[in-house]
């Protein structure tokens, strides 16, 4: 039986899930959650072998967005996978989320059939199963780039050392101020700090710049 986990701010979407699953017999939904923060909870409280194998998460939600909860919940939760499941299909957001550590990208009008074999292959075969319209528009944005984040010099090669050192700080939990007041600087400076990291990572929250920081083990 395949745990699954179904995170969207609208009950509506979550029971069109459901049907969508009973369609296919071996899914159980051991967790339904209305934003990331509530998911978070949820996941903390459950057994480590009771948590959901894969987790199906919108995107625009109030408190904690599904582009977050996935950067945070990859980091804390490592057996469970992530696939998105929403209906935005732009450029943007694929990229935020594939950044994020999502294991898939699907849009809300994929058919049944389509959702139940994407979570199989994303366990059975550790694919990376996306709807075809995300498939042709993330193979369009990887021909563009020129130096992918993925490089191992990334942070020799775009960030200053200033910049890793305040990262490192972030990803201990020091705010703007405890940094400025350890590194003797301004908060003010920290900040434009903090945005130089977001906009060379192409990230736009902290949760995300943690993120890449623990996968290229710039922070022990």
């Amino acid at each position: 039986m395949v745990l699954i986990g179904v995170v969207d701010d609208k009950q509506v979407n979550r029971r069109t899930v459901e049907r969508n699953l009973a369609t296919c017999s071996g899914f159980s939904i051991v967790l339904q959650a209305g934003n990331g923060e509530d998911f978070m909870e949820q996941m903390e409280a459950m057994p480590a072998d009771k948590r959901p194998q894969v987790v199906l998460m919108d995107i625009d939600m109030p408190v904690m967005n599904g582009i977050e909860a996935i950067a945070i919940g990859s980091i804390k939760f490592p057996g469970t996978k992530f696939l998105v499941l929403t209906v935005f299909d732009d450029d943007e957001k694929i990229f935020e989320a594939i950044q994020a550590g999502a294991s898939g990208y699907l849009l809300k009008d994929d058919t049944a059939v389509q959702l139940n074999e994407a979570i199989l292959q994303t366990l059975e075969y550790n694919a990376v199963p996306m709807s075809p319209t995300i498939a042709r528009k993330t193979l369009s944005w990887l021909r563009q780039i020129q130096k992918p984040v993925a490089a191992a010099t990334v942070q020799q090669e775009i960030l200053s050392d200033r910049e890793i050192e305040i990262l490192k700080l972030m990803v201990e939990g020091l705010d703007y101020k405890q940094i400025a007041d350890k590194l003797f600087i301004s908060p003010l400076t920290v900040r434009s700090h903090t945005k130089n990291i977001y906009e060379k990572l192409h990230v736009n929250s902290k949760a995300q710049a943690i993120q890449i920081a623990h996968k290229y083990k710039w922070v022990q």
